[in-house]
């Protein structure tokens, strides 16, 4: 597959599936609050169903049904109602594949998060967490001290692509070289890495917190050149990018960080750490209570 047809890829699949006309009144369908519950479907029906794999049509059915039946809906509509209602459990299920797969570390998302606190510029919060410049393969790289909310921001744009269909990907440096290293065992590591580059967006998190060397160097050099103008890379650092051949090999530091910032968006958090600050203020731990 070509470069730009990964990119015109995630682009149509962060566009998402519009539902038809009156999909919102089909799905509105609150069984718990009928006073009688439907009755259920033909046995026929659910074992044709079954036989289908159409599970979440056939849990919607009686309910669909039994409105079709009052409001005198005709067979197309009741198709409608209960194809709608088998894809969008579909996609549910899909995306909590994608987000257990992705193995994110904390479940962060933007519904704990506050703009107004970070040290990342309002407007481009906006624009990132609008998923575009993944649509057109490019990179984020969050710089800064530990603690100014880089994991966070992260993680939550993960969430957010996985939310809207997007595969993704979660790695510690040490994680990445570990996959990468043992590989080499098998000599897969080709395999390997074009396994991992199938998610839209890949995540290398706090890179430079722990020592590193020629394999750390090799493990990202990998990664950055199979990703290059095809899928997004997040890194977070406390080291700007720049100075990546402090910690690697400058050889392949070079090589990787020319290849990363072609097309990549650095954002520079500053200020004291939030987790520092929510200690000192008593307000990193619930209040003691003695026993009575």
């Amino acid at each position: 597959m070509s470069n730009a047809a990964d990119a015109i890829e995630s682009r149509s699949r962060l566009r998402g599936w519009v539902p038809p006309a009156g999909y919102d009144k089909w799905r509105a369908l609150p069984p718990a609050l009928r006073p009688v519950e439907p009755p259920p479907i033909p046995l026929e029906l659910t074992l044709l169903l079954n036989r289908l794999r159409l599970c979440y049509a056939r849990r919607a059915g009686p309910a669909i049904l039994e409105q079709a039946a009052a409001e005198g809906w005709d067979h197309m509509r009741v198709l409608m109602a209960l194809f709608a209602e088998e894809a969008v459990g579909r996609d549910h299920a899909t995306r909590e594949h994608h987000r257990k797969s992705a193995r994110l570390p904390s479940g962060k998302t933007f519904e704990a998060w506050d703009p107004s606190a970070s040290a990342i510029p309002l407007d481009a919060q906006w624009a990132l967490r609008s998923l575009d410049w993944i649509g057109r393969a490019e990179n984020l790289v969050l710089v800064g001290p530990s603690g100014t909310g880089k994991s966070h921001f992260a993680e939550a744009i993960a969430h957010a692509a996985i939310d809207h269909d997007l595969r993704v990907a979660w790695f510690t440096l040490e994680s990445l070289t570990a996959t990468i290293t043992r590989s080499r065992i098998d000599a897969t590591t080709g395999e390997v890495v074009t396994r991992i580059v199938r998610s839209e967006l890949i995540v290398v998190d706090d890179i430079g917190l722990l020592p590193a060397g020629a394999d750390e160097a090799e493990a990202l050099y990998r990664l950055v050149d199979a990703t290059y103008e095809r899928r997004s890379l997040i890194l977070t650092s406390n080291l700007h990018p720049a100075r990546f051949d402090t910690i690697f090999p400058r050889g392949l530091a070079t090589a990787a960080v020319d290849r990363l910032l072609h097309h990549a968006h650095v954002i520079v958090t500053e200020g004291q750490s939030h987790r520092l600050a929510e200690a000192l203020d008593g307000r990193g731990v619930r209040p003691l209570i003695s026993a009575p």
